[in-house]
């Protein structure tokens, strides 16, 4: 193996210089020992980038591989830039979720944006053409200034970057809580659509073939930007503002199409976005997947600033930049191709059969490290895990009993004013939700839906987690981010098919973090295993800190359903008077970890609810079979808020009507005896709000009854802006619905000064 020699002014090799890198001593002894001899500045920076938490999951691969990920609709699993699941005739979705936390707390619009940039890049990568985007979004408090910053921000760096290129932004989460100040999460989704037969994996293969880069060229932003997301955030952090990405949504559009017409061209045999530790890990993770070797030319890749080193070059994650493996003959083709795009296609080194990964500059060998080691041997570290006494403590208690809960109007209210609760049109009036003219179900329901063009099915997406219940039971709460994702899919009469994760936790160095982690994974493979929804990939996004402390541990399921027909989308809200009204599935005492105890009380704590995910089941059987069969007119799940908020949604109607529904709904008769704030405000899991013409109702009983499902004719739906009206044993809600509108749209608005 030929000695890498350090270039001229690099600096020396000290143990301060390991540590700025975010490597051990014992990982930095293992990398002479890989190496025998020290390694230069520029191999320094690359096990930095590749051994971080980002781009290893060092401390997580061991509980990574507890999920399960195989299953008769998946072609793709964990491994790649994207999962693949098959859709009929012939298609297929590629789908995925990715963190840009750090990025987005320092600087929200670039980091926000460059991240809806990112996760599109891993999904047209495989071959498919992105058909939506969604996302997840966790910030502070808004009475809090810089929370009001951060989200306007992120919003506006999404919506950006989405409505330029051209895919519309159909769903996703916002929700807020003390713990996300100073640290917001900020999770990315994109979906696309692909002929199965066109997908292409990102693995090098054939010796004499030549890597190009291709698209916009390199410069210093985003240097460090893996270790920086694998490290927590100080009051220094904001320093790191220059290593954020900067994002070029038309250089993405044309980057896309040129990207696809290659991929169909048949002139390249692999293809990988430079994203997270850029040039770097592109070209290691293509080769290794290969089993080949690589030599790059640094010097000859395009830069945009200038006397930019080896270092620089090999770490920048400059955005709109792609690594393609082109066939040895076909090189001025490729180059045409991406000329037509108005894009560079230079050809900066090609694939060896030395399985070394090396880079040059010029005549200088900077890098020579063996290639499969530098992605196989990076350490794997399986951390103690221990639950908080603090949350077990947490977990036995109730909230005081002063001061005295409201009555049920005052309480609707509030929790219809909650943030986290209320409509998020602020945020997604913003974006744009019709480009491309595909979009059946747009944002503000339960899942959005997307139509395969010449196809007659369409695709349901969502996102879904609760931090409150993972906090206070992390086996439950990742049980219920599969359930709650399920049960949105199944809302619009989609069979659920297979999920993407984000799991976003603090450090896993800390035996209580680590512990929320593997019990949330637990929980999540649980209840994928009994829904049939297999993990074909997703983020670990670990160190999400501050000085304030971790973040609430929130897992993020991004979940894919199949609609056979698409024109039987059913939406969330009523849409007839005089309809059936319809609970589904069994309401207990389960106010531990509710919306209601937090905004009524100030209060998270007490046990959370339970998963049955053998009657979650059962109720997606019946929502799925029920929009088959033109049963139901709406379908919506309950979630934040319980019953009587998702009673409430059904009424009010869509973020778009002038108007809602009136409703009269007798609940005396539902369930065993419960207060008013159980009954309206428990957030047991398993149940739904549908609505049917009065001529189907029988049907609907008699489906449930087949099925297993409790089904409750609660009520009608009433006039055009009418009034809502719950009688309980022991009240009577009674609330005009435009009162119920203004307060639901308005609250986030108001908090944001618009």
């Amino acid at each position: 193996m030929t000695r890498a020699t350090p270039c001229r002014g690099d600096p020396p090799i000290t143990p301060e210089l390991v540590r700025e890198h975010n490597l051990t001593p014992a990982e930095y002894r293992r990398i002479e020992a890989m190496l025998g001899r020290a390694p230069t500045f520029a191999e320094l920076g690359i096990f930095s980038a590749l051994w971080s938490e980002h781009c290893s999951y060092k401390h997580s691969r061991p509980v990574l591989k507890t999920l399960p990920t195989t299953g008769p609709q998946v072609v793709q699993g964990p491994g790649e830039n994207a999962g693949v699941l098959r859709l009929p005739d012939g298609w297929a979705v590629a789908f995925k979720i990715e963190s840009h936390n750090h990025p987005s707390a320092v600087e929200p619009y670039q980091g926000a944006a460059t991240g809806a940039g990112g996760i599109l890049r891993d999904v047209f990568t495989m071959g498919a053409r992105p058909v939506a985007l969604l996302n997840s979004l966790r910030f502070g408090p808004l009475d809090d200034a810089r929370n009001r910053y951060l989200l306007a921000g992120v919003v506006r760096g999404i919506g950006d970057y989405g409505n330029c290129v051209g895919v519309p932004t159909v769903g996703g989460e916002v929700d807020f809580a003390p713990r996300y100040d100073g640290n917001p999460l900020v999770n990315a989704m994109c979906i696309g659509v692909l002929k199965e037969k066109d997908l292409i994996r990102a693995a090098a293969r054939g010796v004499g073939n030549v890597l190009l880069a291709v698209g916009s060229r390199t410069g210093r932003d985003g240097i460090h930007g893996a270790s920086f997301a694998s490290a927590e955030l100080t009051h220094e952090s904001e320093r790191r503002r220059p290593q954020v990405q900067v994002g070029d949504p038309f250089t993405e559009k044309l980057l896309l199409e040129a990207s696809l017409e290659l991929i169909a061209s048949g002139h390249i045999v692999a293809i990988q976005d430079m994203g997270a530790a850029g040039l770097t890990s592109s070209s290691a993770e293509m080769a290794a997947r290969g089993g080949v070797g690589v030599e790059i030319d640094l010097s000859l890749v395009p830069t945009r600033e200038p006397g930019m080193t080896p270092y620089e070059i090999l770490l920048s994650e400059s955005q709109e930049r792609m690594l393609v493996v082109a066939k040895a003959d076909r090189v001025k083709e490729v180059q045409a191709i991406a000329a037509k795009w108005e894009l560079g296609a230079t050809a900066i080194g090609r694939i060896t059969d030395d399985g070394l990964y090396r880079a040059t500059w010029g005549e200088q060998v900077v890098v020579e490290i063996p290639g499969q080691r530098l992605i196989d041997d990076c350490p794997v570290y399986e951390p103690e895990a221990k639950e908080d006494p603090a949350v077990a403590r947490l977990r036995a208690m109730c909230p005081s009993p002063e001061p005295r809960a409201p009555s049920p109007e005052a309480a609707f209210l509030k929790l219809l004013d909650h943030p986290s609760i209320a409509s998020k049109r602020w945020v997604f009036e913003q974006y744009d939700s019709t480009v491309q003219a595909g979009t059946v179900i747009a944002p503000g329901g339960d899942a959005g839906v997307i139509r395969v063009r010449d196809a007659a099915f369409g695709v349901a997406v969502t996102t879904d987690g609760n931090s409150r219940y993972v906090l206070l039971d992390p086996y439950e709460g990742g049980k219920a981010a599969v359930a709650e994702a399920a049960r949105n899919v199944a809302c619009t009469g989609a069979r659920p098919l297979g999920i993407t994760d984000c799991l976003n936790f603090g450090s896993p160095e800390r035996p209580a973090v680590f512990w929320q982690f593997r019990e949330a994974c637990r929980g999540i493979a649980d209840a994928c295993r009994t829904l049939g929804t297999p993990v074909t990939g997703g983020n670990v996004s670990f160190y999400n800190e501050s000085p304030t402390g971790a973040v609430d541990p929130t897992p993020v399921v991004g979940m894919v359903g199949l609609l056979k027909r698409v024109e039987q989308a059913v939406p969330s809200h009523a849409r007839q008077a005089g309809d059936v009204v319809f609970v589904l599935g069994e309401t207990r005492p389960e106010l531990g970890g509710s919306a209601y105890w937090e905004a009524i009380h100030g209060f998270v704590g007490g046990e959370p609810p339970r998963v049955d995910l053998e009657a979650e089941r059962r109720l997606i059987d019946l929502l799925v079979a029920g929009a088959e069969r033109g049963l139901c007119r709406s379908a919506h799940d309950c979630s934040q808020g319980g019953l009587g908020v998702a009673l409430a949604e059904v009424a009010m109607g869509g973020p778009y009507q002038d108007a809602g529904f009136g409703m009269d709904v007798d609940l005396t008769a539902y369930s065993a005896p419960r207060t008013w704030e159980e009954l309206l405000f428990s957030e047991s899991h398993g149940r739904a709000v549908i609505t049917c013409a009065p001529e189907r109702a029988a049907a609907v009983a008699a489906l449930a009854q087949e099925l297993g499902v409790p089904a409750y004719r609660a009520g009608t739906v009433g006039e055009y802006d009418g009034s809502v009206r719950l009688q309980l044993r022991d009240a009577v809600v009674h609330c005009v619905v435009r009162r119920l509108r203004e307060v639901y749209f308005t609250a986030i608005p108001r908090r944001m000064g618009d």
